[in-house]
């Protein structure tokens, strides 16, 4: 009888391990079965997965990893040239937070850069780069439509939709505002998210470094 009730608690031991393990949507390394929504980690961090084509996947960091200025002073300044763009390209994909074969399989992608389509701000130079901010395109296409970004509230500044939950991350615990890369009303300004989760279309002034930054990239799974 003792060596039945032994058995029967082993076999529940085993189902109930396989049904964590197959109810975790939390994965690593390049050889596992990916999704759209996962949760993965890669290099120091945990990412989102936003889009998969050709064995790749589009990524953005899940939280907020710091708080940097879009631009290191005031003034008009586009994507391409900003301040921010050196920094994710330079110091942060060079830093301990990648190994040499997480760089490895980071991708070198062209990034559109839409003029701001409320405000019509020009959005600079399309952009070579292997980390990136999303765009407002990028974050209308994978947090949620709600057809304002074609069709603009009278007066709004922001839009404000059911998706504004999709859009809200923390940084060390609380909401906090994320640059994206798209201009805001004017090119001293950047788009960015709010800490409620308004798309903040007209944007902060490039220099607060209050914001923080959600990079993004593309990844050979």
């Amino acid at each position: 009888m003792k060596t039945k009730n032994k058995l029967f608690l082993i076999l529940m031991t085993v189902f109930i391990m396989l049904s964590l393990g197959s109810c975790s949507n939390k994965s690593t390394g390049p050889n596992t079965e990916h999704h759209i929504g996962d949760i993965i980690t890669f290099g120091a961090y945990d990412w989102q997965i936003l889009d998969i084509q050709d064995g790749r996947a589009l990524v953005v960091s899940e939280s907020i990893l710091e708080q940097r200025r879009y631009h290191t002073f005031s003034s008009s300044i586009t994507w391409a040239d900003c301040s921010l763009r050196a920094y994710l390209n330079g110091e942060f994909y060079n830093s301990n937070a990648f190994t040499n074969a997480d760089r490895a399989r980071i991708v070198q992608v062209t990034n559109v850069n839409e003029n701001n389509q409320w405000y019509g701000t020009n959005g600079g130079a399309n952009t070579q780069a292997r980390i990136f901010l999303l765009s407002i395109a990028e974050v209308v296409q994978y947090f949620g439509d709600s057809g304002q970004l074609d069709n603009r509230p009278l007066g709004a500044w922001s839009i404000n939709d059911q998706y504004n939950t999709n859009r809200v991350v923390t940084f060390n615990g609380s909401a906090l505002y994320w640059w994206l890369r798209s201009p805001g009303a004017g090119n001293s300004y950047a788009s960015s998210v709010t800490d409620v989760g308004y798309l903040f279309m007209a944007g902060g002034s490039a220099e607060i470094r209050a914001f923080g930054i959600r990079p993004a990239l593309w990844l050979n799974l």
